[in-house]
C-alpha cells in the first residue's frame, strides 16, 4: 500500500498548481517517498516558473445577467468586451469557416465523434487569438455543473493573448442557446509573479550510462485534489519503485524515476528535465499519467516497435490485457523527450465519460479512484519496467526529422505549430 498511501498524501495537499506552495510540499513529499522505498540519489532540481493565481472572474450578458466562470490558468488579467459567437468543438475547419474578430469565442472540450485527430484546448486557444477574438470561453463536455479548467500560453510566453475563463457544460449550452450575437462582458483578475517549482529525481538499479525514465507529474490544478490527474501517476511511480527495489539487483538498466513539476502549464517541468537529462543516454522512457480511472490500461507506444512488442510480451505474461497505440499523444510529460526523438511509452487508463474523466474539475478527488485498479494497474507497470531494463531489449533513437515526419502523418503539425509546442 505504499502508492496508495503516497496518493492519499498527494490529495491531502489538495490543488498543486505550478510554482505554488502546494507544489512545493507535495514534490517533498514525493522525495521522501522515493527514499522510503529503497530509492537512491533522491534530490529535488529547481527551476524558475510563471507563477499564477486565480481571483474574481465574471461573464455579464449587456451588462446585465451574469455567469458563474472560472479564469483559465494564466490567462491575462484583462477585460474583453465584444459579441458572444458559439465555435462547437472548435476544429480548425469550424475556426476556418467563422468571423472570430472581435467575438467573444466559445468552444467545447474535446472533438466530435469519429474525428480524425484530438484537438487540444490550446490550439483552439491559439486559433482564436490568431483569428482575432476578443476573448475565449471553454465549455466543460461533463455534466453536473463542472467547469472544466486548463492552462494557455506557452513556455517562451506564459501568459496568454485574450482574457479566457472555464463555464460548465449546462452554463455554456445556455450561453450559446440563449445569446448568440449578444454583446458580452469578460472582466478576469489573477495575480502574475514569478515563482519556483521542482522536478524529483531517484534511481534504482545498476550505475549503468543507459537508464529507462519512469515519469509522472506532481503538480494538478487546483480544482478537486489532483487525485486521477495525476496523483495516480506519481503513486504509480511510488509503487513501481518499490516492487523494483525487492529486485534491483536483476536490473541489467538503470531506472532514473522523475516527478516533474509544472506539467499543467504546458510541460515546464519535463522540458526543462530534457534539457537537464542526456536523452542520448535514455533507452526509454515509461510516462504515467491518470493510470487508474478505469481497468483499461492504454500504451502509445508512438511507432517504436521495440516497445510495443515489451508491452504485449508483458500483457502475455501476466495474462491481462494492456491497450496499445503506435500514434504520438503530446500532451503529457514525455512530449520534451520524443520530440527529441527518444523511444517512449505513455501508459494510461481511458474513461467512457469524456476526455480525461473527472481530471482538471472539481470531482478529481480520492473516491474516483479504485484501490484494486490502481494494484492492478501498478503490477503491470512494474512487469512492463522491469522488462524494458533486460539487456536483451534494444531500442533505437530517432532523428527529429523522422519525429516530424510522423507527426505530421497523423496530422498533428498545424495544430503543434498553433500551440507554439513546434517550431
Amino acid at each position: 500500500d505504499v502508492g496508495w498511501s503516497h496518493l492519499e498524501t498527494l490529495t491531502g495537499i489538495g490543488g498543486r498548481l505550478p510554482g505554488s506552495d502546494a507544489e512545493r510540499r507535495a514534490a517533498e513529499a514525493t522525495a521522501d517517498a522515493f527514499s522510503s522505498v529503497g530509492a537512491r540519489n533522491v534530490r529535488l532540481s529547481e527551476y524558475d516558473v510563471t507563477g499564477w493565481e486565480r481571483g474574481e472572474s465574471r461573464l455579464a450578458v449587456d451588462g446585465d445577467e451574469t455567469f458563474d466562470v472560472l479564469a483559465l490558468p494564466r490567462s491575462p488579467s484583462d477585460t474583453a468586451v465584444g459579441p458572444f459567437l458559439d465555435l462547437g468543438y472548435g476544429t480548425p475547419e469550424e475556426f476556418e469557416a467563422a468571423d472570430v474578430d472581435g467575438r467573444i469565442v466559445q468552444v467545447a472540450a474535446g472533438t466530435p465523434d469519429g474525428y480524425e485527430r484530438f484537438v487540444h484546448r490550446t490550439e483552439k486557444y491559439g486559433r482564436a487569438v490568431e483569428g482575432g477574438a476578443a476573448g475565449f470561453v471553454f465549455r466543460s463536455r461533463l455534466d453536473g455543473d463542472l467547469p472544466m479548467t486548463g492552462s494557455l500560453g506557452t513556455e517562451d510566453q506564459p501568459i496568454g493573448d485574450v482574457p479566457a475563463v472555464a463555464v460548465s457544460k449546462e452554463v455554456g449550452l445556455l450561453l450559446a442557446r440563449r445569446f448568440e450575437g449578444r454583446r458580452l462582458t469578460l472582466d478576469v483578475t489573477a495575480t502574475v509573479e514569478p515563482a519556483t517549482s521542482r522536478n524529483v529525481h531517484a534511481e534504482l538499479g545498476p550505475d549503468t550510462d543507459e537508464e529507462i525514465l519512469l515519469t509522472s507529474h506532481v503538480d494538478a490544478h487546483d480544482l478537486g485534489r489532483g487525485a486521477v490527474d495525476n496523483g495516480t501517476g506519481t503513486a504509480g511511480v511510488v509503487e513501481v519503485l518499490g516492487a523494483l527495489a525487492d529486485v534491483e539487483s536483476e536490473l541489467d538498466t538503470r531506472v532514473h524515476a522523475v516527478g516533474f513539476g509544472s506539467e499543467e502549464i504546458n510541460l515546464v517541468g519535463s522540458s526543462y528535465g530534457a534539457r537537464e537529462i542526456e536523452t542520448d543516454d535514455v533507452k526509454a522512457i515509461v510516462n504515467l499519467d491518470g493510470i487508474a480511472q478505469s481497468r483499461d490500461l492504454e500504451a502509445y507506444t508512438h511507432g517504436f516497435d521495440a516497445l510495443e512488442r515489451v508491452v504485449e510480451e508483458t500483457a502475455d505474461y501476466f495474462d491481462h490485457p494492456i491497450g496499445t497505440a503506435s500514434g504520438a499523444v503530446p500532451f503529457s510529460d514525455h512530449w520534451p523527450f520524443f520530440s527529441r526523438g527518444v523511444p517512449t511509452c505513455f501508459v494510461t487508463t481511458s474513461d467512457d465519460r469524456a476526455l480525461r474523466g473527472w481530471g482538471h474539475t472539481h470531482g478529481d478527488t480520492l473516491d474516483k479512484v479504485d484501490p484494486r485498479n490502481f494494484r492492478e494497474q501498478t503490477v503491470l507497470i512494474a512487469g512492463l519496467v522491469g522488462a524494458l531494463a533486460d539487456a536483451d531489449v534494444e531500442t533505437r533513437h530517432e532523428t527529429v526529422d523522422a519525429v516530424e515526419a510522423k507527426l505530421d502523418e497523423e496530422g498533428h503539425l498545424d495544430g503543434l505549430e498553433k500551440m507554439g509546442w513546434w517550431p
